[in-house]
């Protein structure tokens, strides 16, 4: 049994395109709802905090569901957790299609964030099992710009299909096509990957990675848990780092395509600027993943929290759709340099035997920070009548939260900064 890309090739490429169709079931509810939820959903005008009510469950379901695959994952197989994951999206474009109020769509983007939180995981976790310790970043970054580039363009072709067929019609014929061909090609194709980890546990290769040592050889959940959380300062540095770099994405979720249309854009250029963040971010992540498997970890994650809080606040700094554009990029790059490798930061200092869990754990806390941040926004911009206090709710959070990681964090590259034996 072989680790490493080239070795498994065709199983890496298929779990590549599962991550694209994860990235289109949530794109698809990201422009058209939020730019559209006064007009088609009866959200009244300025209510903020309910219009963030989808996001801030989504968060919460997400986050959760997170640390629940992980686990779960390391006891009945990778592939079952990923079947598990796309039943529950089924009924998702059927809720949104016959919505009658905005409490339909909260109730879809609660089973969205099982999805997401079953799904994504997955297809992170599998890849990381069949790989090498000196392609994570590569890996990671591969597997985020496949699910962002899917975003992305949910979020222009449904913008345009709402246009074309009606929102209702356009959602649920991307929706029902993109989650039904997903479980065929998991049912046919998608192999169980836990054996790979299994043989990783026995290997004593390469570089010595800078594990933990305060936990046990067979930790219980609630060990992991507290030690990914707050007992083993890296981790928790890592952990706190993505979850407030979610506050970016509840926002662009949210707030961009109001603030947008607030200004007398339409549907199709608002998917277009937040398609801008989503490729930029989905297709830099492809060398800014590979990056860090040759320079580190720990410099990308602090200067992209910093790059992607300043593209926010450049938001409102100009107007017209080349500013809005570049602002967007500008956050997307940011977003790239710390995407992927917090992910290979924990996954570098977790060991094989509970790797999925510390994974899971991570974004449990990381997604929490989609209802966290969506929260905090929402009551930004009520207390202040206006989106723009939103934004930079966001921009100075990423910049304390990059200073936070640059002061308690490390570099986790086991060839870069290996353990001493």
């Amino acid at each position: 049994m072989q680790h490493g890309i080239r070795d498994n090739l065709s199983q890496f490429l298929h779990q590549l395109l599962q991550v694209m169709l994860v990235g289109f079931t949530i794109g698809m509810m990201r422009t058209v709802v939020p730019a559209l939820s006064e007009s088609e959903f009866g959200v009244p005008k300025d209510s903020f905090m309910l219009l963030t009510a989808f996001v801030v469950a989504f968060g919460l379901v997400k986050g959760t569901l997170n640390f629940v695959a992980g686990r779960l994952s390391e006891r009945i197989g990778r592939k079952k957790v990923l079947l598990l994951g796309w039943a529950a999206a089924l009924p998702i474009p059927l809720m949104v299609y016959f919505a009658p109020s905005w409490s339909w769509i909260v109730a879809a983007t609660v089973l969205l964030g099982i999805n997401q939180g079953l799904t994504w995981s997955m297809t992170q976790t599998s890849k990381l099992d069949i790989t090498r310790a000196d392609q994570r970043g590569l890996t990671i970054g591969l597997n985020e710009f496949s699910g962002y580039v899917g975003l992305a363009l949910a979020g222009i072709i449904t913008a345009y299909l709402a246009t074309m067929l009606g929102p209702r019609s356009g959602l649920l014929l991307f929706g029902m096509t993109t989650i039904l061909l997903a479980l065929l090609l998991t049912l046919l194709w998608v192999k169980d990957t836990l054996p790979w980890a299994k043989h990783e546990a026995g290997l004593s290769s390469g570089p010595l990675a800078r594990y933990p040592t305060n936990i046990s050889a067979q930790p219980t959940t609630w060990e992991v848990f507290t030690l990914v959380s707050w007992r083993d300062k890296r981790l928790a540095a890592i952990s706190q780092a993505g979850l407030v770099e979610k506050f970016v994405d509840a926002l662009v979720w949210v707030f961009y395509p109001v603030f947008l249309y607030q200004r007398g854009i339409s549907l199709p250029d608002i998917g277009w600027i937040v398609g801008v963040y989503g490729f930029v971010w989905g297709g830099s992540q492809f060398f800014t993943g590979k990056l860090s498997d040759h320079i580190g970890r720990h410099m990308p994650n602090v200067l992209g929290m910093w790059i992607c809080g300043a593209g926010v606040a450049l938001m409102l700094f100009g107007e017209g759709m080349v500013w809005w554009s570049f602002s967007a990029a500008v956050s997307g790059i940011g977003m790239a340099l710390l995407y992927p490798n917090l992910s290979a930061a924990i996954a570098d200092i977790s060991h094989p035997d509970w790797r999925g869990s510390a994974i899971g754990i991570y974004r449990f806390w990381r997604d929490l920070g989609y209802g966290i941040g969506a929260l905090g926004l929402g009551i930004a911009a009520h207390f202040s009548g206006s989106v723009e206090a939103a934004f930079w709710f966001v921009a100075i959070s990423m910049f304390l939260s990059g200073g936070w990681l640059w002061l308690f964090g490390e570099e986790t590259h086991p060839r870069i900064n290996p353990l001493q034996p």
